[in-house]
């Protein structure tokens, strides 16, 4: 929907974070496994918000900040990125795909590489 309306606006600059084309160095060092967490909005001033901040700041650009406007009072701020810290977490299975892990491990393997324990000393 919000490329549909970006048609008129042209304000918004979508990015495929699954593409082989994504630079994370060309959007401000965020990974593939950071971006798919959760929202991600790089702002033209280099600001990155994220969450529902960043729902509500892409709303704005093409004329529907309306729709989030309540979002930057509290408490409703902080109930609405609770209640969007857990879709993003769970988004996936909700919709029928698999977790987020698994799609990083199959990421992984396609790109053929290794997954390493952070925690182990070599």
């Amino acid at each position: 929907m919000l490329k549909e309306r970006n048609k008129s606006y042209k304000t918004i600059k979508f990015v495929d974070i699954s593409s082989d084309d994504y630079s994370p160095e060309e959007n401000h060092g965020l990974d593939y496994e950071t971006a798919m967490g959760r929202i991600h909005a790089i702002q033209s001033d280099g600001t990155v918000v994220t969450d529902v901040e960043a729902f509500r700041r892409l709303y704005e650009e093409v004329g529907l900040g309306w729709v989030y406007a309540i979002t930057k009072y509290e408490p409703v701020a902080t109930i609405a990125n609770a209640v969007y810290g857990v879709w993003a977490k769970y988004r996936m299975q909700v919709t029928g795909r698999p977790s987020l892990e698994e799609i990083f491990e199959a990421r992984r393997k396609n790109r053929g590489e290794v997954c390493r324990d952070k925690s182990a000393n070599v």
